[in-house]
């Protein structure tokens, strides 16, 4: 039996299991374009219990796209908050612009429109094509690539756009006429049966008389993926700067992970007390006291942070242009997690 015959067998046995066994989930009640391109944009690199809360947050404050668009991107930033990839949340603002100006409000219903919009790629457009208006086009993440390799046996790299493309090429020949199902089904079932690191609950997979990893003992070994670079790490000094009870943040204007975002002042490198005391003199920064606080971690996508933290009492002699209290931090601005979390560290 050769890949297609395959794949055009589970086509019956998944959309009979995802019809009992799928999660009731705040997206699926009301499918339209916009929720699903929502909840996808969200479920990009973060879990599903993670994106739930925020999912429904954001569509209640922004019930349209219309609205998305014109929202402030600092009350967006503020909703993402804690999702991380903040490039995202830019996307799908440049994205509801583009919806309002060019398609009447209307998300477009047409693959060569939906892949043209900032921040929509194969994946996404496929999702939002397959469950919002039942198109046939597959959607191929991570989690259907590990099912389809292992369905197929197949040693193919699942890291290669190669992989990528043979499988959308091979769905999008099987796939039966409810795409929508077929494709959250496939999403589904990598979710809750085919899991990664070899421990996935063949027994209750509903596929597994016709996978082919499981039927040769393949499971630990398939799928394969290179593995993938060591992230690139740098040390910074960030300074949490006080005054009367306030802190001082700033916006990066530097192209990067966090531009345009406040954060708190951070300097490249490990710096010393005496060198930071000077940083501060030369900006015109009275200090009363400077301690350090420790050190703490962040992960970005392809850079770890090494964060050397001080804290920072100066005089109150300048206006309160960039200072913020404690609750205006936490209720209106979009701190991002990597500093955040350092809050706990003033006394």
């Amino acid at each position: 039996m050769d890949h297609k015959e395959k794949l055009e067998l589970i086509g019956p046995l998944l959309l009979t299991w995802y019809q009992k066994e799928k999660r009731e989930l705040p997206f699926r009640e009301n499918p339209n374009a916009y929720h699903i391109w929502i909840s996808e944009i969200m479920l990009q690199q973060t879990r599903m219990e993670t994106v739930l809360p925020y999912f429904e947050r954001f569509i209640l404050e922004l019930p349209s796209i219309t609205d998305l668009a014109n929202a402030h991107e600092d009350k967006l930033l503020k909703l993402w908050e804690g999702l991380g990839y903040y490039q995202r949340v830019r996307n799908i603002k440049k994205a509801a612009v583009e919806i309002v100006e060019k398609y009447e409000s209307v998300f477009p219903d047409r693959y060569e429109e939906v892949i043209t919009l900032p921040g929509i790629g194969d994946y996404t457009a496929g999702a939002i094509l397959s469950i919002a208006f039942n198109q046939r086009y597959p959607a191929v993440d991570g989690n259907v690539l590990r099912v389809i390799s292992r369905i197929l046996g197949s040693y193919d790299d699942i890291s290669k756009q190669t992989t990528k493309n043979k499988f959308r090429t091979l769905l999008q020949e099987t796939m039966p006429k409810e795409a929508g199902d077929f494709n959250q089904g496939l999403m589904e079932l990598g979710a809750l049966v085919c899991l990664p690191n070899g421990v996935p609950r063949c027994e209750v997979c509903p596929l597994h008389k016709c996978c082919e990893s499981y039927q040769r003992n393949l499971i630990e070994e398939i799928p394969v993926s290179v593995k993938k670079k060591t992230r690139k790490i740098e040390e910074i000094t960030v300074l949490l700067i006080t005054k009367d009870k306030h802190y001082l943040l700033e916006k990066k204007k530097s192209k990067g992970v966090l531009y345009n975002m406040f954060t708190f002042p951070y300097l490249e490198g490990k710096k010393t007390k005496k060198e930071i005391e000077n940083y501060l003199l030369s900006k015109g920064y009275f200090i009363k006291t400077i301690s350090l606080k420790g050190k703490e971690k962040h992960i970005f996508t392809h850079i770890e942070w090494e964060m050397n933290v001080y804290q920072v009492e100066v005089e109150n002699t300048m206006e309160f242009d960039g200072w913020y209290t404690y609750t205006e931090i936490n209720e209106e601005i979009m701190l991002p997690t990597a500093f955040k979390k350092l809050l706990n560290l003033v006394d």
